[in-house]
Formats: structure tokens, sequence, C-alpha cells
């Protein structure tokens, strides 16, 4: 006799086991910290998601039995931490990502790098081209077609053992853009693997390219309520493991 299959993973199974950490949920707004490793949304009925879980969140406090609207106006690379933002209404859906569209909206991270990025600061303007047949980006020359323009903005706040805790905000939102422009000057985010970094603390049979965590974290958004327009200033906590790197959080920057 033949054991029984192990259930189907759903956004059900993962709620029981990964607590939603909701850092802020104002009218049709819900800022939600993802942790590494979890899809920002997923493919109906495929692997679980972060859009899942807020939509099981939604169900449950609003009792409603048929299926919920989520707008995703933003999204999170999965082996990175931080900062989504969803809308419960396609308005304010459609506002959230207006602000994304036009650069609105202020995007800091935090990234831990092998090495310490010379200068300490600066700002870096480079061209990207996404690999058609894989989810890979790579630096081009500025006349490439279908390459896109990234600009960021870096400072390094710390240096502990040779790494250091370095502070980026996003002027653009291009695929993996603060992995390829960092890993592109031979800064490369601690166990990312996929952009040449060395896995640290972590077994090559371990590793998984899609899930296993990179020192990238979406720390901070500052935008506009998408129905009252005032000011809202949002910050993620950092993942414990973080403190494995052997850094805290700044107060303020």
């Amino acid at each position: 006799m033949f054991p029984d299959p192990p259930p189907p993973t759903t956004d059900a199974t993962v709620a029981q086991s990964l607590k939603l950490e909701i850092l802020r949920e104002d009218g049709p707004l819900i800022a939600v910290n993802k942790p590494a490793g979890l899809l920002t949304q997923g493919v109906p009925h495929a692997q679980p998601s972060l859009e899942g879980l807020v939509k099981a969140y939604l169900k449950q406090k609003l009792a409603k039995p048929g299926n919920v609207y989520l707008g995703v106006p933003h999204r999170l690379d999965r082996p990175v931490s931080g900062i989504v933002l969803f809308a419960k209404n396609s308005k304010s859906a459609a506002r959230l990502a207006e602000q994304f569209r036009e650069r609105s909206i202020r995007k800091v991270y935090l990234a831990v790098t092998e090495t310490m990025p010379q200068p300490t600061e600066g700002r870096l303007i480079d061209w990207l081209l996404k690999d058609p047949e894989a989810a890979h980006v790579t630096v081009a020359p500025p006349e490439t077609a279908q390459a896109r323009q990234a600009i960021l903005d870096y400072q390094v706040l710390a240096v502990h053992a040779g790494r250091a805790l370095v502070q980026i905000e996003l002027h653009t939102g291009r695929m993996h853009q603060i992995r390829v422009q960092l890993a592109s000057r031979g800064w490369h985010i601690l166990n990312d693997r996929e952009y040449g970094a060395k896995l640290s603390g972590i077994d090559d049979a371990a590793y998984d390219p899609q899930s296993t965590p990179i020192g990238l974290h979406a720390w901070r958004l500052v935008l506009k309520h998408p129905i009252r327009y005032d000011a809202l200033r949002l910050e993620a906590p950092l993942p414990l493991y973080w403190q494995d790197y052997g850094f805290k959080i700044p107060c303020e920057s």
C-alpha cells in the first residue's frame, strides 16, 4: 500500500506557518513586510505568494465567501525582503501605480555587500538589458536596443568584517536593478549568487536561486495616500537573520 501523497502547498497552509506582518492598514492601503523567499504575486493555483496571503487575510477579516479584490501596484524580487504595498480597490491601485510610474514615491533600500563600495557614496547610472530567454539582467552600452536607463544613489552607512551596509535610493525601477548595478562594479550583494556573490553561511546543497534570502531589504517608502493625498512614511523592520550580518538598522538617514 502506497503512502498518501503530501497535501498541496497553498496560501492557507503557508499562512498557518508564516505570520503576515502588516505594517499599516489605512483605508484602501495595506503595507506588508514581505519575507525573503516568498513571491510577491503568484500564478493562480501555483506557488504561494504574498498577494495570496493578504487576500486570505482580507477574506477572513471581512467574512467574505467569494473572491476579494487586491491590487498589486509594484513587486519585490523573490529573494528580497521588505515593504510591499497593496490596494483594496481598483481606483487606489491605479493611483498607487501612477505614483510608481511617475517616480514620485521615494524608495529606500538597505543592502549588505561583500566588499565596501568605493567611493563610499555617489550616483550610479547604467543601461540595463533583460535576457529574453531568462530572468537575468546585464549592464549594456547605452545604444543597445531595448536597454533601459537605471539610476540610483548609494551611501555606505557602516563597515563590519569587510562587508558594508549600504543605503540605496532608487530613481528608476528596473528588474534586478540594485543587484545588477552593484554587482557590475564588484560590490556583490551578500548571497546573491545569481549575480556573482559567494555563499555565506549557506551550504551549496541548501541554496535555491529563487528562494534563498539575499542581503537586500526594501526598507522605506514615502508616498501620498491614494485617497487623502497626505504624505505617508512607511518602514519595514529588518529580518532577524540580518543580525548575523553584523549590522543594525540605522535610526535615521
